[in-house]
């Protein structure tokens, strides 16, 4: 079953013509200057992983998540998603939503009965609470105390932090309750999206469970050793975050001229009310820049921050073109 998601730009190529390399790819919330992947050791892409390399990166992600408790090396954040629902006994599920949707299509492919709630209080007394923190696609970020109470209110929490890496102090992780699922991926903010890493951390038995689930070298060698390398680079992540926290306002002061209207984000991607998402969808793709729209909200738009100065320079250049479809002002 087909579901939305960003990362399509096949679609975009399909239906406006062009090349991959003709397109700024802002449909997601991948970071455009990514963490810069130097040669690796031929027996790196020659041998299967090894425990060493497993180690390392679950040591270095340990490290610089901040935590000790126990963790599992997966192929992305995805895996835990479609892991999650199998090893735990099967009840009900309440994810705060919108978000992303492959938390309740998973629970819901897996026979649980699965509620989508908008309010904080709606995920009380679930047997399993989902929350994207910060959330994607509005940016909303709970905090560690609301986050901590809700744990007492479930029998699981389960927390996905992928875009927790521009503001760590939002993370569970350094103080995790006993009950409690974190999800962290190397993809959003490392820009690294096609390595396909991620880590879950919990209590010991379930992180077993993960990783019996997973299966052997369920995350390539390359993987392991770059993830190692990019999580250990403090200094390359204080100059990103550096940046995303000057270029996202940057984005959202283009937008405002067009006369969108800021419905939240993070540093790596933003949500606007755009009139109507599919009028401007389609006319920022006549100029090769790709997007986000939602068919449930359908004055949404979501736009990932561009990279260098070409991409900024042709996303100004769309955003000013597209404007704001004049359907929207009757409504």
């Amino acid at each position: 079953m087909h579901r939305e998601h960003g990362g399509d730009i096949d679609t975009a190529i399909t239906r406006f013509g062009g090349r991959a390399e003709d397109w700024v790819d802002l449909s997601t919330g991948i970071n455009r200057l990514g963490y810069a992947v130097s040669s690796l050791p031929p027996d790196v892409w020659q041998a299967l992983p090894t425990n060493a390399q497993l180690a390392g990166a679950l040591d270095t992600a340990g490290r610089a998540y901040g935590t000790a408790c126990t963790g599992v090396a997966l192929s992305g954040v995805q895996a835990a998603i479609q892991i999650l629902p199998h090893v735990l006994p099967r009840g009900r599920v309440a994810v705060l939503s919108p978000t992303y949707n492959e938390h309740a299509a998973s629970f819901r492919a897996a026979a649980w009965q699965v509620d989508e709630v908008t309010e904080v209080s709606g995920l009380a007394n679930a047997d399993v609470a989902v929350v994207v923190n910060p959330n994607n696609p509005t940016g909303r970020v709970l905090s560690k105390t609301t986050l901590a109470d809700l744990a007492d209110q479930v029998r699981l929490l389960i927390v996905d932090e992928s875009f927790a890496d521009t503001d760590p102090e939002c993370s569970l992780l350094p103080a995790i309750p006993g009950n409690t699922v974190v999800l962290r991926s190397l993809g959003k903010f490392f820009g690294l999206a096609g390595l396909r890493l991620g880590f879950a951390y919990g209590d010991d038995t379930l992180m077993q469970q993960i990783a019996q689930r997973a299966g052997p070298w369920s995350v390539s060698g390359p993987a392991l050793v770059v993830g190692a390398r990019a999580l250990s680079d403090l200094d390359w992540q204080a100059r990103a975050r550096q940046r995303l926290e000057v270029d996202a306002p940057r984005l959202d002061a283009f937008s405002r001229s067009a006369g969108w209207k800021a419905l939240g984000g993070t540093p790596l991607f933003r949500l606007y009310d755009v009139g109507d998402g599919v009028a401007v969808q389609d006319a920022l793709a006549q100029c090769s820049v790709w997007s986000r729209r939602f068919e449930a909200q359908p004055r949404w738009l979501r736009l990932g921050l561009p990279g260098h100065a070409e991409e900024w320079a042709k996303t100004a250049d769309a955003i000013a073109r597209a404007g704001y479809p004049a359907a929207a002002h009757a409504r």
